[in-house]
């Protein structure tokens, strides 16, 4: 089966016959926020020739990062393990031994090069306590595609342990920040989850805004003031072209697709009047979903398209609303005190996240879409923008600093529960972080 992206060819090979140990006993369950990870073992690779050395170093060691910054998984220290990987290949795995360092599940692999000279990664994911083999798979690839099979096989031992999807072989579109704080440089950036393989989409020669991914992954939407006018842009990650979405009378802003990849929703404003407006991408044809005197914006749809979470003042402080798509069904989701902006719903459907402004206070929390649970889970002198990992596990957002006449911008990763916030370091600073679908 033939795979393509932006960033490579990939072809899955075969798989290995897995050994299924009971699926209850290897689940992660994290409750109230607090979670002990899971000790897990992950040998260097075997290579079968020399010129394959540094990839049988440099894949384990992404997949010990990726599982680690999930804050599900205790990577073994190295100097602990009792076999090298010559050792695996030639003997298999001495359990018994592997069970004196902590370890209850470990990976081991090889890499070799098939008959037709490509290179070829293969793993295995293995039950420590009940000595049997969970997962074994091979990936066919080009040498300079490590870093993307090292993402998906840490997707695989995410998913056999947690049961959940994983989210590693993603990437990022955000803003990246640069200048003083009054003349702000804004530039258009995307990279992978890890923050690796960076790169520059506009020059800063205009200012851009919200970015947005495509449920294909191929596309980004954005705000820019490209010629002066706030504008909704579409940009085509393949083939570098943006183009404007729509040359309308008001101010575009705030876009998002919808889960088809067919619409787009976004806030315009007219004589002094923001609504919400959905355009169908094909036909250009723009339909108005709001008709209030107040000020509407920063739409979201629920991953079943029949939604819309949204923020309005009607009520006479900012709070949430949720409509259908028709604009039917009108009903309040927020009563809390403060302000509350920047709605987003998870991909699986059961929470809404949102920023709430409280007190001088900016806070990231989450909501069920009837209302219920609302959660607070950080807070900081500013911190705003939260979207979705593909999995609905983490929410990445951004945090400001003031510092004299500069400040900083910051992204961050937390898991819902608000265990295990990270920083994710970006070249400079950064903000309005999206989180892109699963690129497999």
């Amino acid at each position: 089966m033939k795979y393509k992206s932006v960033f490579l060819s990939l072809f899955i090979i075969c798989f290995f016959t897995a050994m299924t140990a009971g699926a209850q006993d290897l689940e992660v369950r994290i409750t109230q926020g607090t979670f002990k990870p899971r000790p897990i073992a992950i040998s260097d690779f075997h290579p079968t020739e020399i010129r394959h050395r540094d990839l049988a170093q440099d894949i384990p060691d992404i997949i010990r990062n990726n599982l680690e910054n999930s804050g599900l998984f205790r990577p073994i220290n190295k100097n602990a393990f009792v076999q090298t990987s010559g050792s695996i290949f030639k003997e298999g795995v001495r359990f018994p031994e592997w069970r004196t360092t902590g370890a209850e599940t470990m990976v081991s692999g090889n890499i070799l090069t098939d008959d037709q000279g490509n290179t070829r990664v293969e793993f295995r994911l293995w039950d420590v306590l009940s000595e049997k083999q969970l997962i074994g798979m091979s990936y066919t690839t080009t040498p300079e595609n490590w870093r993307r099979v090292a993402h998906i096989i840490s997707d695989e031992i995410y998913k056999r342990l947690t049961g959940e999807d994983g989210y590693f072989d993603t990437r990022i579109v955000y803003i990246a920040e640069s200048g003083a704080a009054n003349k702000r440089i804004k530039r258009l950036a995307i990279m992978d989850q890890d923050g690796a393989n960076h790169k520059y989409l506009t020059d800063g020669s205009y200012l851009v805004l919200t970015p947005r991914f495509s449920p294909t992954t191929q596309q980004i939407t954005y705000m820019s003031y490209q010629g002066g006018v706030p504008r909704v842009y579409l940009y085509n990650l393949n083939t570098g072209e943006h183009h404007v979405l729509g040359n309308f009378k008001g101010m575009t802003f705030a876009p998002r697709f919808s889960p088809d990849g067919k619409k787009i929703v976004f806030s315009m404003s007219r004589n002094g009047n923001t609504d919400i407006y959905v355009m169908d991408i094909v036909s250009r044809r723009v339909t108005r979903m709001t008709s209030s005197p107040a000020i509407e914006t920063a739409p979201s749809y629920s991953p079943d398209g029949r939604r819309i979470v949204f923020e309005s003042d009607r009520s006479g402080s900012q709070q949430l609303y949720i409509m259908n798509v028709d604009g039917s069904g009108m009903n309040r989701l927020t009563f809390g005190k403060g302000r509350y902006g920047n709605p987003v719903w998870s991909p699986r459907g059961d929470l809404i996240a949102f920023t709430r402004m409280y007190k001088g206070k900016f806070y990231i929390g989450v909501i069920r879409p009837d209302g219920r649970s609302e959660r607070l889970i950080t807070n900081a002198y500013h911190v705003e923008g939260p979207t979705w990992s593909p999995n609905g596990r983490l929410l990445a957002y951004f945090k400001e600093t003031p510092s004299g006449d500069r400040r900083t911008a910051r992204i961050y990763t937390i898991d819902i529960t608000g265990y295990n916030e990270r920083w994710l370091r970006t070249p400079r600073d950064g903000s309005d972080p999206a989180w892109s679908p699963s690129n497999h």
